[in-house]
């Protein structure tokens, strides 16, 4: 099965060779990569899309490229991932964006993430979904928050993988139940 998932204005589909350039890019883009310990090399984002697929192939989900079409062939991945760090909330499967700073402030992360949720509720039964986040990274919370994602600061944590003197360190955790509803949804 090779999941597709449309939207209104987007698709979400499986990764193409021609989405490692544009990708490669947004990864050494530092605006994007600003709530981020580090900007990638192309060899890193090509090893990080290769392992997208891998998740697809084993477990029929994974962090969707993301085109407008007709306008853009890539813009970004938005998907389910699962959580496999050693994390205090860990096993989970998290709601996961990363789009190009040219297509930011359109609703295109929280339209495709509400698709994604959908489908991870849906197809793969899941009943929770969670996203985390740098604290100081206020675009993507604004993001879990029109997803109706909860947050409960009690959950707050210390990335064990970053260092202690990090801006990134303390991650804020969100978390959406089956039975909550999806914003727009």
């Amino acid at each position: 099965m090779e999941p597709r998932l449309q939207t209104d204005r987007l698709l979400l589909r499986r990764w193409r060779e021609q989405d490692l350039v544009p990708f490669a890019q947004m990864n050494a883009d530092p605006v994007v990569m600003e709530n981020f310990p580090s900007t990638l090399s192309a060899a890193e984002s090509a090893a990080l899309a290769k392992r997208i697929e891998e998740c697809f192939a084993q477990r029929g989900y994974g962090l969707w490229a993301v085109e407008v079409p007709g306008q853009a062939p890539f813009i970004g991945f938005v998907g389910l991932w699962p959580v496999r760090l050693e994390l205090p909330f860990a096993p989970a499967v998290e709601v996961g964006w990363r789009l190009a700073h040219d297509f930011w402030g359109h609703g295109y992360a929280t339209e495709a993430a509400e698709a994604a949720i959908a489908f991870g509720f849906q197809e793969v039964g899941l009943e929770e979904v969670v996203s985390y986040t740098a604290r100081v990274n206020t675009r993507s919370r604004r993001v879990m928050e029109r997803l109706g994602m909860s947050r409960d600061p009690t959950e707050d944590f210390e990335h064990p993988l970053l260092p202690q003197d990090s801006r990134l360190r303390r991650h804020v955790l969100c978390r959406l139940h089956r039975s909550q509803p999806v914003y727009g949804g």
